[in-house]
């Protein structure tokens, strides 16, 4: 059972969720990609939705499946957002960001009365930190906002480097709204909470990738005896 597989069986159980009439949040990734490749099926056979998309990447490829799209001044309240995860753990708190589109992802899903991640089972785990913690940051006084954040990341019990991202050209990657990402490789994170407080505390830091208390529910895939099995937690 492949990724792909898994891909697809948390998708499709997210499209049945879709009903006539929604506005929808649509995420950015290889997850959602696959949702939105299924929502245009049932688009092209009379499903009458609009979506706001989380990143150019996204609009892009719903527009290619004839999703009709909007934007949140015209849809400033939305029923539903489905997007990926590259981490979750059991209080439904969410590590996102990995394809840099953390702050207009953060923007939509807080705009929405659900947000339901779909990932791979491999997605959820005890303690988040595994993944790199990406840090959505203004380029101005980019050296001093680096040091404030490894010195709010110390102070809330983590350990671990801060590093830039870069692009393929090992140019500092730029979002869709022109910042750069610190990814935090922390190993774990004991207090999510006081993480993400801290990481507030520095003028430079536009967004950060912990989602708490923004996902309602998780369609989560793992393969079992040859077959994909899905899991749903919290309210889907």
């Amino acid at each position: 059972m492949s990724g792909p597989d898994l891909r697809r069986a948390a998708a499709e159980r997210a499209v049945a969720l879709v009903t006539d009439g929604m506005r929808l949040g649509i995420g950015t990734g290889s997850t959602a990609n696959v949702f939105i490749a299924l929502l245009g099926a049932r688009v092209r056979d009379g499903l009458d939705v609009v979506g706001v998309p989380t990143s150019e990447a996204t609009r892009v490829a719903a527009e290619a499946a004839g999703i009709r799209l909007a934007t949140l001044e015209e849809l400033p309240e939305l029923d539903l957002t489905v997007d990926g995860a590259d981490e979750i753990d059991g209080a439904m708190r969410l590590i996102k960001g990995g394809g840099a589109a953390l702050l207009r992802e953060k923007i939509v899903a807080f705009a929405s009365r659900r947000m339901v991640v779909i990932a791979d089972a491999a997605k959820y785990v005890e303690t988040l930190g595994a993944f790199p913690l990406p840090i959505e940051v203004n380029p101005f006084g980019l050296g001093a906002t680096h040091r404030a954040v490894e010195a709010a990341v110390a102070a809330a019990g983590c350990t671990g480097r801060v590093v830039l991202r870069r692009n393929a050209g090992s140019e500092p990657l730029r979002t869709d709204g022109g910042h750069h990402i610190l990814d935090a490789h922390l190993g774990r994170i004991p207090d999510p909470e006081a993480l993400s407080a801290g990481l507030w505390a520095v003028p430079g830091v536009v967004e950060h990738g912990l989602f708490l208390g923004l996902a309602t529910g998780a369609i989560l895939a793992e393969a079992r005896d040859g077959a994909a099995h899905v899991t749903c937690l919290g309210a889907v």
